[in-house]
């Protein structure tokens, strides 16, 4: 028995490999570097939903297909009750969404996400929903629906290499979660709600905003040491750094980094995370000499989100609108299986005497 269930392999997959041992990351044939520095929301897309669905059109038109379902997943706003925090303004806005296993559900649960987070984001400020564009890519148009400018070039493609980087990882929690319920045939729909739900634990996502929250409480480089060491000595876990699969350097971790660098104005903002980062390994490696504890996705991530404005509360709505791809694809792909997940359980209670 794994607990845990990290050495149970519970499926095949063509989507992506996770190498911890080695810091790798393939998804679909593409290291994710390349991924994340050449391909737009809508090429990877395309890339994870092929074979999945007859009806697949090429990425132009699947990015037509995913603007006009932005524009009808809007009119749903209005329908989505107040109080509501971020993410679960989101999970409530993808429950109105006709629920069955076709091209136009992957479609509607994509392109509905950012039009929701967006939404959530402002009802938050007191602001109004910024209606969506259907000519803008889909990043571009999640940046306008939330700033209220059409962004530039630089920081549309940013995005994309956010969303595409965290589209797929194997079988993590919610990817496990979604094809759990795929495998009911409940519907794409159905097995988004499963992957949400199990990403809107603290164990699972909401990692960045905390990421910030350090670097703002270190505040200038002469404090880094003399803050981690007393946060090591309270026991304290350093966000942005460890993982439960990579022994080695998170591969999004330099992917990221990357876009990050390319965003106008933030040099300055990068050389202090390059110090926090440099002090916070070497004292881990001081202290814990026989775990190898590296940087992991979060940390570049809540540099690159700030750098686009996006509040730290909507950092796990954020990628959710990139790991639907990856929820959906492997909802289709377990729905090919034809196989209905019932794994067994050990039973440790009292057992009655027989006669």
């Amino acid at each position: 028995m794994d607990s845990g269930l990290e050495n149970v392999v519970a499926a095949e997959t063509v989507l992506s490999d996770v190498d911890g041992q080695n810091g790798r990351l393939v998804i679909r044939g593409w290291p994710v570097q390349l991924l994340a520095a050449s391909m737009a929301y809508e090429d990877a897309a395309h890339l994870l939903w092929q074979g999945f669905f007859d009806d697949l059109p090429d990425a132009q038109a699947l990015g037509a297909r995913l603007g006009a379902a932005r524009v009808e997943a809007f009119d749903l706003v209005g329908q989505i009750p107040d109080g509501l925090d971020i993410i679960r303004f989101l999970r409530t806005g993808w429950s109105l969404l006709e629920d069955d296993e076709s091209l136009d559900s992957a479609i509607r649960l994509a392109a509905a996400g950012p039009v929701f987070t967006a939404a959530a984001v402002r009802r938050e400020r007191g602001q109004a929903p910024i209606a969506p564009d259907a000519d803008l890519s889909q990043s571009a148009d999640f940046l306008k629906m939330i700033t209220g400018k059409v962004p530039g070039e630089a920081e549309a493609r940013a995005l994309d290499a956010y969303l595409v980087t965290v589209c797929d990882h194997g079988l993590n929690a919610s990817t496990f979660a979604a094809r759990v319920v795929a495998s009911t045939r409940a519907g794409l729909v159905s097995a988004a709600m499963g992957g949400i739900s199990a990403l809107k634990g603290p164990l699972h996502g909401g990692a960045p905003g905390p990421v910030l929250d350090m670097l703002d409480e270190i505040g200038i480089p002469e404090n880094a040491e003399s803050w981690i060491d007393a946060a090591l000595s309270r026991g304290e876990r350093l966000m942005g750094f460890g993982h439960r699969v990579y022994r080695v350097r998170d591969p999004r971790a330099d992917a990221l980094k990357a876009a990050v660098a390319r965003l106008p104005g933030t040099s300055g903002r990068i050389s202090f995370a390059d110090h926090i980062e440099k002090t916070v390994l070497g004292r881990l490696a001081k202290k814990y000499p026989n775990r190898t504890l590296e940087t992991n996705v979060e940390f570049s991530t809540a540099l690159l989100l700030e750098a686009l404005a996006i509040p730290r509360e909507a950092f796990t709505a954020t990628f959710a609108c990139g790991r639907i791809l990856g929820w959906t694809a492997h909802a289709r792909e377990q729905i090919g299986e034809g196989r209905l997940v019932r794994p067994r359980s050990v039973y440790t209670g009292p057992v009655p005497e027989m006669a």
